[in-house]
């Protein structure tokens, strides 16, 4: 791969049919997009790609959206994927990186450091007129280990001790503005608005071009700069579910970044208990 976090379409084009290249499509929405990401990938997704679905491949009975499986788990899903600990896995959403992200950020968390996200996502394969297709072939049941890094993934006790204590980490917070200050209501219900106190803040979609793919080194820099992170000391990414925090990881991981965690639960578990500090 050209680079480590991110390929190409012109690279996956070249490389799609290898047998140890495994491509996934991540996309997800919010609802209040109106957008089903399993019936858009079962009408067109590129040609061998598997369907990770985020809400499937999750903790089971959390109260939470999509929090992170046991490694087990991950490992199982993994590997009826047809992916195994040799393959490169490519993933890819049709939104603005953010479902491509988790799931880059899972197989990381996982031990799995051979993956990518697909620059500009299905969007821009899509409008170089690239192939397409609509059937889906069940992969061979591939074995794939995972050995989970738990100083990837921060939990609301390790946050609150942050804030409480202090430290060296940084949060970072991916929603847009009227979201951070609490001029805005949040879009699932029963949340209260605002952010943690301390906070940075930086709209994950920022980080992208117009096309969709990841703006160019320097830009990135500048913008975690103008948002007041020291890039010398570690990240802890956040947003409404730890999902669009991992496109600022992806970013993070591009500057050559790599002190950086994602809290998992983000604001769905911060903004619904009584017992978080908030900021307006």
């Amino acid at each position: 791969m050209s680079n480590s976090q991110v390929v190409s379409t012109d690279w996956l084009a070249k490389h799609l049919g290898q047998g140890d290249v495994k491509v996934l499509d991540g996309s997800f929405y919010l609802p209040v997009e109106k957008r089903d990401a399993d019936a858009e990938y079962a009408a067109a997704h590129i040609p061998g790609a598997q369907r990770f679905n985020i809400d499937t491949v999750c903790a089971p009975d959390s109260g939470l959206p999509h929090m992170f499986p046991s490694a087990g788990d991950f490992a199982a899903a993994v590997g009826a994927m047809g992916i195994s600990n040799s393959d490169t896995v490519v993933t890819y959403d049709g939104g603005k990186l953010t479902g491509a992200c988790r799931v880059w950020w899972m197989f990381r968390a996982f031990g799995h450091a051979k993956v990518a996200v697909l620059d500009g996502g299905i969007g821009k394969w899509r409008t170089e007129g690239r192939a397409l297709e609509n059937t889906v072939a069940t992969p061979n049941a591939a074995n794939f280990q995972a050995e989970y890094n738990v100083d990837m993934v921060r939990s609301i006790e390790h946050v609150l001790a942050l804030i409480e204590q202090g430290g060296t980490e940084q949060i970072l917070d991916a929603r847009a503005a009227g979201r951070f200050d609490g001029s805005v209501p949040e879009p699932r219900a029963g949340m209260r608005s605002g952010h943690m106190p301390g906070a940075l803040n930086l709209p994950y979609d920022k980080l992208l071009q117009a096309d969709g793919t990841l703006r160019e080194t320097a830009e990135l820099r500048a913008l975690f700069t103008e948002a007041g992170v020291n890039l010398d000391l570690p990240v802890v990414t956040s947003c409404g579910s730890g999902v669009s925090a991992a496109v600022l990881l992806l970013g993070l991981r591009s500057l050559g970044h790599e002190a950086n965690q994602l809290y998992d639960g983000s604001w769905s578990e911060w903004g619904s208990r009584d017992d978080t500090p908030i900021v307006t």
